[in-house]
């Protein structure tokens, strides 16, 4: 027997180039906005119902990216001046309690609950416990 020289059928041969098969596309260029730009986006987006995806839209920028310019200007934004801000107070107007009912003066009144086909309706003074067991049964 003799174990010289192995013969090795060439569809079995390795390629050892381990270069990309798929290359890709260049990179198109980044488009760069001035600061002037950044700001006054960023100030649109401040305006009291202002729409931050609009705004981006209309400018032709995309929204993460006015978000990220928020950010960065942050510290740079005015703050709201709280005092000149008029206070929305309502009046109010104390009135005198209500009486509790004598059992000569019963409660009169009219309850109606409506769910789906089921209408409920109870005139006069309702007992708490069975309204609580037919509301139990209702809402079931």
């Amino acid at each position: 027997m003799d174990f010289g020289t192995a013969v090795v059928p060439t569809n079995l041969i390795m390629d050892t180039n381990f270069q990309p098969v798929i290359q890709r596309a260049p990179r198109g260029n980044y488009r760069r906005h001035s600061l002037e730009f950044k700001r006054r986006l960023v100030a649109l987006t401040l305006e009291p119902g202002a729409s931050v995806a609009r705004i981006a839209r209309e400018h032709g920028v995309n929204a993460n990216q006015v978000f990220s310019w928020r950010k960065l200007f942050e510290a740079e934004l005015p703050v709201p001046d709280v005092s000149t801000q008029a206070a929305a107070l309502l009046p109010v107007v104390l009135a005198a309690p209500a009486t509790a009912p004598t059992s000569q003066q019963p409660n009169i009144g009219s309850i109606t609950l409506e769910i789906g086909r089921v209408r409920l309706r109870i005139d006069g003074q309702a007992d708490p416990s069975t309204l609580a067991q037919i509301l139990d049964r209702v809402l079931r």
